[in-house]
């Protein structure tokens, strides 16, 4: 709720949200819906937004486009009066990724002078300049100095690491401290730090909109208290109920090293662990504490706030994570009739299955798959393929699934990437694994009569080269075993019967 000084949005003009379907934007949208304001979503892929619970809340608009596509982002800012700045690049494959940040920052600055907003809000990071940035902080430090070049105010807040269930960094600290007793870890595990909760980053963030003192203004966000991250592992151990973790600092461990061993121990892929483990050498603590007396709240402790994210994570209600950003690429070669343009022959794996049972029954155990129910079968192969893949430098099986009662569009599934779901019919997955081609896998169910249903599951490939031709065909063999496993699994967890099959079809 918004503290009780401020004023209500008179107007009702709309606000702007970019990097909506991320971790801090997927939590800020309900709660302004929740305050009466209305919102324009940015989406690259608006049907991640159209499928969470307030997708289709009628005082929300989400707008199809892009932050590096000028004519989008100037149609969405039509009639907003102030906008949040909510997206960042941390891919190191990119050439150059903090050019791609200052033409989106470049882009915002001038769509939000030519829709007259009134005022953008940034979400930045902690880290004094001069004293050797890392390339993402320096790059998030540079947004904002784009952002506030141009005419319309600026209210710029900075923070450090966020402590909340689904964030990259919480998940580095939460996987690393709970598999490892002893923790090897560069120097920087002493450096000081002020971490927020993100529960009070929200309180800023919505507090700032009618706040005029913020208009223009930079400020450091960050719990009261100064530690390092020596001292935050040694919390979250105490948090998790874990015995004492022994954390051996070791000289020679450099950022890329470091991200390496997030990388196998935990769900953070290299490419985002690197540039979040280089920042980590950065002293980050507040110097400017104005927005504490401006917008006062209870600021958690990190003690609190990592309390509150394990009870998140302990009830697998995870409202937004790390795994949420980036778009759906649905595969389009992989609809019926294996278009001319593909680029090739294209595999299918269909088979089926008579369930004694109506879809209403069938569904909750199919929209559950993966993540810790697991695949229903061979859950020992999925094991295996997972840490093959990480190895590799693939995402592997270790980042599950947000909720294991919820499934959107866009949500990371294991080695995979839902592109859509249709309540009682359909699942679609596309594979995130390091494959020499790209994987589909879809599931379908059909009402029949006498209250019975048609499971069906289609797995479709298109190989790249001959090496592609070769992992398809090694990997053939076992598709009788994993998948007619997998779908009398489906109909076991659903507590009913198979009538017929599995069996394979033809489309």
């Amino acid at each position: 709720m918004l503290h009780p000084k401020l004023t209500k949005n008179q107007s009702n003009n709309p606000i702007f949200v970019s990097g909506g379907g991320g971790y801090v934007g997927g939590r800020l949208i309900p709660r302004l819906l929740e305050d009466g304001y209305r919102v324009y979503a940015l989406a690259r892929s608006p049907e991640k937004l159209r499928s969470r619970r307030w997708g289709n809340h009628p005082q929300l608009k989400i707008v199809h486009g892009d932050m590096l596509d000028y004519p989008s982002l100037l149609k969405g800012l039509e009639g907003c009066r102030a906008a949040y700045y909510l997206v960042h690049s941390m891919n190191p494959a990119v050439d150059d990724f903090s050019h791609t940040d200052r033409v989106a920052a470049m882009n915002m600055s001038k769509a939000a002078a030519a829709a007259d907003l009134k005022q953008i809000i940034y979400l930045g990071g902690l880290g004094e300049q001069g004293s050797g940035l890392s390339h993402h902080l320096q790059s998030r430090s540079e947004v904002g100095q784009v952002l506030q070049q141009g005419p319309v105010p600026v209210t710029v807040l900075r923070a450090a690491m966020i402590i909340g269930s689904g964030s990259a960094s919480f998940e580095i600290l939460r996987y690393l401290v709970d598999r490892l007793p002893v923790i090897l870890t560069p120097r920087w595990v002493n450096t000081p730090c002020q971490p927020i909760g993100i529960r009070n980053v929200l309180h800023y963030l919505i507090g700032c909109l009618e706040c005029p003192e913020t208009l223009g203004e930079t400020f450091d966000i960050g719990q009261p208290e100064i530690l390092n991250y020596r001292k935050l592992m040694e919390i979250y151990a105490e948090e998790a109920g874990l015995r004492k973790r022994w954390i051996l600092p070791l000289p020679f461990l450099t950022p890329r090293l470091s991200s390496y061993a997030i990388h196998l121990l935990t769900p953070i892929p290299a490419a985002l662990a690197r540039p979040l483990t280089e920042g980590l050498k950065n002293p980050v603590v507040c110097h400017d504490n104005r927005i504490a007396d401006l917008l006062p709240q209870d600021l958690f402790d990190c003690r609190k706030a990592i309390h509150l994210a394990l009870e998140k994570i302990k009830e697998h209600h995870i409202e937004s994570s790390w795994t949420d950003s980036g778009p759906i690429h649905p595969a389009e070669w992989s609809v019926r009739g294996d278009p001319t343009w593909a680029g090739g022959k294209i595999f299918t794996d269909s088979r089926r299955v008579i369930i004694d049972a109506e879809p209403e029954e069938v569904w909750p155990a199919l929209a559950s798959i993966g993540g810790e129910v697991g695949w229903y079968y061979a859950n020992w192969l999925w094991r295996l393929r997972g840490m093959i893949d990480r190895v590799f430098g693939g995402v592997g099986l270790s980042r599950g699934r947000r909720d294991h009662r919820e499934i959107y569009p866009g949500d990371a599934l294991d080695l995979w990437r839902v592109v859509a779901v249709e309540r009682l019919k359909l699942l679609s997955l596309h594979a995130e694994m390091k494959l020499p081609g790209e994987a589909t896998l879809y599931f379908e169910l059909q009402p029949l009569a006498d209250g019975r249903t048609e499971l069906r599951q289609i797995a479709r490939f298109l190989p790249r080269g001959l090496l592609g031709l070769a992992y398809w065909y090694g990997v053939t063999p076992f598709h009788n075993y994993v998948f007619d496993g997998m779908l009398r699994g489906i109909a076991k967890a659903a507590k009913t019967s198979i009538l017929s099959g599995p069996e394979r079809f033809h489309e």
